[in-house]
């Protein structure tokens, strides 16, 4: 909307947009300005020209731009013929010719008035060719009114071209305007195009948001999301839950070291900069955080992880914080770990009461010389108690979660020997050769027994590992400060897969389970405690059907070449 028809629609205190009035109000708007002129023309010449009134044709000007105004706000002309309404710009022509030269000698200027008519013709979408031919030729009939009335005498071709600057700015007015109207349009149409592209982006964001919150109320965690400051800007209705049952019964305006976070023990606050929110800010990411809600009495254990968000140019942009409910699945653990503890704890009495009258039975078979299948299944029954105390050793290890040491200095090649003199019997009947390429002496500061349950459970593995026979070397050296041992087979193997996951507690890889190979899937996990409770590591090479090897690596403890 041009500025003329903002005050206009100012002046007559219409507050709609131009194009939004009905075709009869856009109309009396446009006629407006050009009776406002000329209003204001007659209050100026009856205080200081009042003879101009005596001019019959000034008089005639005045009044057929009244009628014109009259039907201009009369006539419906939306039920008319759209175009129809021209008429009032023409017959505004016609007004101002005679106002013009019925004021002639008395009033100057009054040609002025035809840019009233040809701006409304101009900004209008009727016609713009149209339009700038009538706003040439109008005004040219409008300065050549006294001649083709021939009241003016004789007419000379300079009276004629004299008068001819008036058509021209008119035309050149009405080529400005629709030049400046059709950019304008041409604009409006961008801004209603990207209005339009605008709403519909904004309606797809709306619809996508309502899902997302859809989507994020229907878990069963809380999810948190704060900006840079670490403003909480959007939280489901679980964290709400969650933050609610956090929140002291008196806090007004929380923050977060006000809310009831307690460590592992359930009765220690978590430092400020500990807390969730606290460490995000801190541009990191972190996952697994185990704390207590609540406050005493009425605790939930919750898994928190946090993922740093980044703008385009990698800046910190805030963070996603995820609180997972594991109250049921700490309990379910702990639960787990007293029944294994209490089971295994009661198992170790009469299973040692039983190895230790086994031994008597051999020893007195033994001194009587006693024949038969009696020995064999004495001794039968003795490996298999040996093997179910070392099951129950094994559940009591992996249920505690730690490894007590006793280190000494002790010497891992006969660790070594000793573990394969235990191993004969077993590797005999699956047809497996023990190789010891280990030195004669290979001194260390470790725990004995300890290092003999990794060397006996990789031994086991290897030669149950290896049910069509093959070969299991036992080597062992000094790297700089570190001992080092290896247990290799050339059984079954594993695949890349079984490789990574080796280390968890009750593994066993699929091909284990389908061949029947019995196992609980511990020795593995226990060996890597054991190793890394002295400071080592433990790690594995392995291709399927062609072998598998270990290799433990541990502080030596004690100087090289001693």
């Amino acid at each position: 909307m041009s500025r003329l028809s903002q005050s206009t629609l100012k002046f007559f205190g219409i507050s709609s947009q131009f194009h939004e009035l009905p075709l009869r109000y856009r109309t009396a708007v446009s006629q407006a300005p050009l009776v406002v002129v000329v209003a204001l023309i007659c209050a100026v010449a009856a205080w200081q020209l009042p003879e101009v009134f005596q001019r019959r044709e000034f008089v005639a000007g005045l009044v057929t731009l009244a009628v014109v105004t009259a039907v201009c706000i009369a006539l419906p002309w939306n039920r008319l013929w759209y175009p129809s309404y021209w008429i009032i710009p023409l017959l505004d022509f016609v007004a101002i010719a005679q106002l013009q030269h019925g004021s002639a000698g008395i009033l100057n200027g009054l040609s002025l008035l035809h840019v009233f008519p040809v701006f409304w013709m101009s900004w209008s979408r009727v016609s713009p060719p149209a339009a700038r031919y009538l706003s040439f030729f109008c005004p040219l009939l409008s300065v050549w009114h006294p001649f083709i009335l021939g009241t003016s005498g004789p007419v000379s071709g300079a009276d004629l071209s004299a008068p001819l600057l008036v058509p021209l700015v008119s035309l050149g007015v009405a080529i400005t305007v629709s030049v400046l109207r059709e950019d304008i349009r041409s604009q409006r149409e961008t801004l209603e195009n990207k209005d339009r592209l605008l709403e519909a982006a904004l309606a797809e964001s709306k619809r996508q948001s309502q899902q997302l919150d859809g989507v994020l109320n229907a878990i069963n965690v809380g999810v948190l999301l704060v900006d840079e400051d670490g403003v909480p800007r959007h939280m489901n209705r679980r964290q709400r839950m969650l933050q609610e049952r956090a929140l002291p019964p008196d806090a007004v305006n929380p923050h977060e070291r006000d809310l009831f976070l307690y460590t592992g023990d359930r009765t220690t606050p978590v430092p400020f900069e500990q807390r969730p929110v606290a460490r995000a800010l801190r541009g990191s990411d972190f996952s697994d955080v185990q704390l207590w809600l609540g406050p005493p009495g009425s605790q939930i254990a919750m898994n928190v992880s946090g993922a740093v968000l980044r703008n385009e140019g990698g800046s910190f942009n805030g963070a996603v914080i995820v609180f997972s409910d594991v109250t049921a699945m700490v309990s379910a653990l702990a639960a787990k770990d007293d029944f294994v503890a209490s089971v295994s704890h009661e198992l170790r009495t009469p299973l040692t009461s039983i190895m230790g009258y086994l031994d008597l039975a051999l020893d007195e078979a033994e001194e009587t010389g006693l024949q038969g299948s009696i020995p064999g299944s004495l001794r039968v029954a003795l490996r298999n108690s040996e093997r179910l105390l070392r099951l129950v050793s094994d559940l009591l290890t992996a249920a505690s979660g730690t490894v007590q040491l006793e280190s000494r200095p002790m010497c891992l090649a006969e660790i070594i020997r000793t573990s394969l003199r235990t191993a004969e019997t077993r590797a005999r009947e699956a047809g497996v050769d023990l190789v010891n390429d280990a030195p004669a002496e290979l001194p260390m500061f470790a725990d004995p027994h300890r290092i003999a349950q990794v060397l006996d459970n990789l031994l086991s593995n290897a030669v149950k590992y290896s049910p069509d026979g093959g070969t299991v070397t036992v080597s062992a050296w000094r790297d700089g400060d570190r001992a080092v041992f290896r247990v290799a087979d050339t059984g079954m193997g594993m695949s890349a897969e079984d490789v990574d996951d080796v280390f968890e507690k009750f593994f066993r890889t699929g091909t284990v389970r389908q061949a029947g190979i019995p196992g609980v899937g511990l020795g593995m996990a226990i060996s890597r405690d054991i190793a890394e409770a002295h400071g080592g590591s433990i790690r594995v090479e392995s291709t399927l059907g062609r072998g598998t090897s270990f290799t433990v690596e541990l502080p030596a403890g004690v100087p090289a070449g001693v």
